[in-house]
């Protein structure tokens, strides 16, 4: 997997009380989630194993921290992806030469694609639930910009990486300013206010206001 250009990224900084914090609130919640929710997790692999059989997770390399990738886990919510169309939804990318277009809306899967029972778990944010996994490994944080993949990061511009200096999260601003309505160019501005803004504070109230989103989901597939 290519990565992006990461020396082209500039230096951040944040209090390291403030980063040690934020790790500990990742573990602590993460881990309880884990734990708390775990008869849902197998509910949910039952059902998805007697919808559409094995495998119930799915895995995909995702690009994390300063542009090393790593794999993001997620319930399936549709039949295996077919090579040949991913080739296919590459050609048009072949114009994106000052970074990713600002009105470019990427969406991974068609209606007809997903199932009755992923359309039920996508709305609900619970096919994300595996990625507490990642977060209690340090490749993710509950609060921060969502994994891209490398098809989408490596055209991005010197502006759109700097996104990637912070770790990527189950929930961000965007998620919680219009989720999947946005456009790229929208979903960059919130990334880059969180990269710029990152607090203690902020992660909290993005936490409860996904909760939020979640209870009553809005402009998501």
């Amino acid at each position: 997997m290519k990565q992006p250009n990461v020396e082209m990224l500039e230096e951040v900084t944040y209090p390291k009380h403030y980063l040690f914090a934020k790790r500990m609130l990742d573990i602590i919640l993460s881990g309880t989630l884990l734990v708390l929710l775990s008869p849902l997790l197998l509910l949910v692999s039952c059902l998805l194993y007697i919808d559409a059989g094995f495998p119930v997770i799915f895995e995909q390399t995702r690009v994390g921290t300063r542009g090393k990738p790593f794999i993001l886990k997620k319930f399936r919510t549709m039949p295996q992806v077919n090579p040949t169309s991913s080739k296919e939804r590459k050609e048009y990318r072949k114009n994106w030469i000052d970074g990713v277009p600002d009105n470019f809306v990427f969406k991974s899967s068609s209606p007809v694609e997903v199932s009755k029972l992923g359309t039920f778990l996508r709305k609900y944010s619970l096919d994300e639930l595996p990625q507490l996994i990642n977060i209690l490994k340090g490749e993710m944080s509950l609060v921060g910009p969502r994994p891209e993949i490398s098809e989408i990061t490596d055209y991005y511009n010197m502006k759109q990486r700097q996104r990637l200096l912070v770790k990527p999260g189950l929930t961000g601003y965007a998620q919680v300013n219009g989720r999947s309505g946005l456009t790229h160019g929208e979903k960059i501005q919130c990334d880059l206010y969180y990269v710029k803004h990152m607090s203690l504070m902020l992660d909290v109230r993005i936490i409860f206001q996904t909760v939020k989103h979640v209870i009553k989901p809005e402009n998501s597939f």
